[in-house]
């Protein structure tokens, strides 16, 4: 091997994404909200672009036809090539523009009405705002002003509140909570002070474990208190797995007085702090909605009425080739030209991607909009890729957190790519559909004899559906369905002799 100094002519291909490239696909993957919020943006940081005002009480066809022309003068012809003079083209930029103000101060002037609806958008947005819900500290410490305490045991108190989970658990041991030096004296403060947070609303906060939750939710004179107390202390486990035949014999309750007292452990809440959790649900606004024409046929439609139209401001462009401007300034409006075309160009391909990206979804998922989600077909992002022309990647990233509105509902766009499996007759099957069928299997079932995981592949089988065991057995634990042992229904002895 020689090392040596020197220069070298070496040729080699590399993949290097330009800075274009790298923003068409940060666009494509803004859902509508998202892109609003980087075109405001967009528009505070880079002043030679616009909104076109186009009167929206124009019909539609004057509409499209407004937006377009003033698209066509505005857009077509502003890309700046740094490598030539562009004279010609700036002349003709010169007669178009004559109509516009000659200040910038008279082009950016807002008008009366501009003003009002901005003041209008910034009162509904402070209207619309989420209040701050009180959380579960909040609520725990407006309770302490009961108690008379001495500030040393508040303190502890105040320490134990804010340290309550989301369900108002304790986690870890009290000792964590004080100082790693501290003597036994301050232990035994800290247990008086859980003590109080356990007293408070609501019932079961400040505990450790599930039994102690449920057993500080035990009051006098609830019905069925002692037998409660009996089997949360000793058979918490066995009622999780449904061995009420083994908590017959233990306790000598009957199975009947057993499904009692279960159905009044059900009234307690092992997660009281759960109330307190902010509950908002963000708004979902669709990109995209499906609309069925006369014949039957689905078309997809882009939720354009909320993207800004842009355009890019006459007065910079008339300023770029004025002789007042000097060569930084030019420069200036060259870039800021470039970034603003490279913007319209990135969002105007997001539509033409997304549109037909989501055209092939649909044409692909007619039978899941025609018969609901249990004929929704096996589909790929691969296949769209190829139906469209495009990377894998561009798919991804089209669906990506995007939602659309079908007379079914709204939907996220990912929602119909799925896998699938082989019927017996050959037939590919969406793995949606295998699912619905487990669901419908298990809710017929004789609940004296639940189905085994083998019965369920059976059971499929007998429906068309080959599957294997450990694909049902996943399927069943996602869909939140219990094993076998803990769906069956126990009947006292006398009800299991009975004839059938």
């Amino acid at each position: 091997m020689r090392l040596s100094f020197g220069q070298q002519l070496k040729m080699a291909q590399k993949q290097i994404l330009a800075p274009r490239m790298i923003q068409s696909m940060e666009i494509l993957q803004l859902p509508i909200l998202a892109l609003q919020e980087r075109i405001e943006q967009e528009i505070e940081e880079n002043p030679v672009l616009d909104l076109v005002e186009v009167d929206p009480d124009l019909p539609d066809e004057e509409f499209e036809q407004e937006k377009g022309e003033t698209a066509a003068d505005s857009e077509k012809e502003l890309v700046v090539d740094e490598t030539q003079d562009n004279q010609d083209d700036f002349e003709r930029l010169d007669q178009m523009n004559e109509e516009w103000p000659e200040t910038f101060e008279e082009r950016r002037q807002p008008s009366a009405d501009r003003m009002e609806q901005d003041a209008l958008r910034r009162h509904d947005t402070m209207a619309n705002m989420v209040n701050r819900p009180q959380t579960l500290q909040d609520h725990l410490h407006n309770q302490i002003s009961w108690f008379d305490l001495d500030e040393e045991l508040r303190l502890l108190v105040d320490r134990i509140i804010y340290n309550l989970d989301a369900d108002g658990r304790l986690q870890g041991q009290l000792c964590d909570l004080l100082e790693s030096d501290a003597p036994p004296e301050r232990l035994t403060l800290a247990e008086e002070a859980l003590q109080i947070v356990q007293r408070l609303d609501p019932a079961g906060v400040g505990a450790r474990s599930d039994q102690e939750c449920l057993l500080l939710q035990l009051e006098p004179g609830m019905p069925l208190g002692q037998e409660m107390r009996k089997l949360i202390e000793n058979h918490l486990e066995d009622l999780a797995a449904n061995r009420l035949p083994l908590i017959s014999k233990k306790t000598g309750f009957s199975i009947e007085r057993i499904h009692a007292i279960w159905d009044e452990l059900k009234r307690l809440n092992p997660h009281p702090g759960a109330r307190f959790r902010d509950s908002h649900v963000p708004t979902v606004t669709p990109d995209v909605f499906v609309e069925r024409d006369d014949e039957g046929k689905y078309s997809v439609r882009l939720e354009d009425d909320r993207t800004p139209n842009l355009n890019i401001s006459p007065y910079y462009r008339k300023l770029l080739m004025s002789s007042e401007a000097n060569e930084e300034t030019r420069e200036y409006i060259k870039r800021k030209i470039n970034a603003a075309q490279w913007l319209i160009d990135s969002i105007q391909q997001r539509q033409n991607t997304l549109t037909r990206v989501s055209q092939a979804i649909v044409d692909h998922q007619t039978e899941f909009l025609d018969k609901g989600p249990e004929a929704i077909e096996p589909l790929k992002m691969q296949q769209i890729a190829d139906k469209v022309g495009v990377h894998v990647t561009t798919v991804s990233r089209a669906v990506d957190d995007k939602w659309i509105q079908t007379a079914r509902g709204l939907f996220p766009l990912k929602r119909f790519f799925v896998g699938g499996t082989v019927s017996s007759d050959g037939k590919e099957v969406a793995y949606d559909a295998v699912r619905i069928k487990l669901q419908e299997i298990v809710d017929r079932e004789d609940k004296q004899k639940p189905f085994s995981d083998d019965e369920l592949v059976r059971q499929l089988a007998g429906e068309g559906l080959k599957v294997a065991r450990r694909t049902v057995t996943k399927y069943r634990k996602n869909m939140g369905i219990p094993s076998s042992r803990q769906r069956r229904e126990w009947r006292s002895e006398a009800d299991q002799n009975a004839p059938s």
